[in-house]
C-alpha cells in the first residue's frame, strides 16, 4: 500500500475517503438545519396572530414566520424596491414601504416596520416617482408574516452597492434602516396574498415545503462511497499482487 509504486494512489484514496466523509457530514448538517427550520415555522404557525399595535416583543427577530397584524400609515417618501422579482413570467419589482404607527407599550410614537407590499411591473416603474401611483393613503391594516432581512447570500447573488439606494438586490433590513430618517424594527412583514387580487402591488407568500428533503439519503451515499474506497482499496491491492 505504501510502496513507491502505489504511494500516490494510496494518498488519493485516503483523500477521496476524507472528502466523501466530509460531504456526508455536510449533508447531516444540512438535515439538522432543515429540521430546525421546519420546527421554527411550525411553532410560529401554531401561535396566535401578533398584534403590533398592542405591543412589540423585544425578541421579535426570533419570531420569523409568525402571523402578524398592524394598523398604521405608509411612508411613501422612504420606500424602496427589490429588483429581479417575477409575477408568473412577468419581470418587475417588489415595493418595500415603511409603515408607521404609535406603540402604546413604549408610550412613544413613530414605531416603524418595513412591509413587502408586493409585485409591480418593471415597465414604467424605474424611479421612486413612478411608484407613487401605487400609494395607499390614510390608515391601513396590514396582515402577513414576520420575516427576517437578508444580506447577500453566501453563494450566488449580487451584493448591493454602498450608499443610499432606491432599488436593492437584497432585502437588507439593517442597511435600509440606516438610510431612513427614523429607526425601524429589525424585521419586515411579508404581506398576505389577497384572493383574486391582480392589481399591483400584488402581495404574495412564498411556498414552504416542510419536509426533510433528501439530505439523509445523500449522507448515506457519501458514507457508502467512503466505505467502499477505504475498505475496498486493500482488496484491490491484494488482487493486483
Amino acid at each position: 500500500m505504501f510502496s513507491r509504486s502505489w504511494i500516490l494512489t494510496t494518498l488519493l484514496v485516503f483523500a477521496g475517503t476524507a472528502v466523501c466523509v466530509r460531504l456526508g457530514i455536510w449533508q447531516l448538517d444540512r438535515l439538522e438545519q432543515r429540521r430546525a427550520f421546519n420546527a421554527q415555522v411550525e411553532s410560529m404557525w401554531a401561535m396566535e396572530t401578533l398584534d403590533l399595535n398592542q405591543s412589540v416583543p423585544d425578541d421579535i427577530a426570533k419570531m420569523e414566520w409568525r402571523a402578524v397584524t398592524v394598523t398604521g400609515e405608509y411612508d411613501f417618501e422612504n420606500q424602496v424596491a427589490m429588483r429581479n422579482q417575477y409575477h408568473e413570467t412577468e419581470y418587475g419589482y417588489h415595493l418595500i414601504t415603511p409603515l408607521v404607527w404609535d406603540d402604546p407599550s413604549t408610550g412613544s410614537g413613530g414605531t416603524t416596520v418595513l412591509v413587502n407590499r408586493g409585485w409591480i411591473p418593471a415597465d414604467g416603474n424605474s424611479t421612486p416617482q413612478d411608484w407613487r401611483k401605487y400609494d395607499e393613503a390614510g390608515v391601513v391594516t396590514v396582515t402577513g408574516q414576520i420575516r427576517l432581512g437578508q444580506e447577500k447570500p453566501a453563494f450566488g447573488g449580487v451584493a448591493d452597492a454602498e450608499g443610499k439606494l432606491d432599488v436593492w438586490n437584497n432585502l437588507d433590513v439593517e442597511r435600509i434602516a440606516e438610510q431612513s430618517p427614523y429607526p425601524m424594527l429589525n424585521v419586515f412583514i411579508q404581506q398576505d396574498e389577497i384572493a383574486g387580487d391582480d392589481v399591483p402591488p400584488i402581495p404574495f407568500q412564498p411556498e414552504i415545503e416542510l419536509t426533510e428533503g433528501s439530505h439523509f439519503g445523500y449522507a448515506l451515499q457519501w458514507f457508502s462511497f467512503a466505505t467502499i474506497l477505504f475498505f475496498g482499496y486493500p482488496f484491490f491491492l491484494r488482487k493486483q499482487k
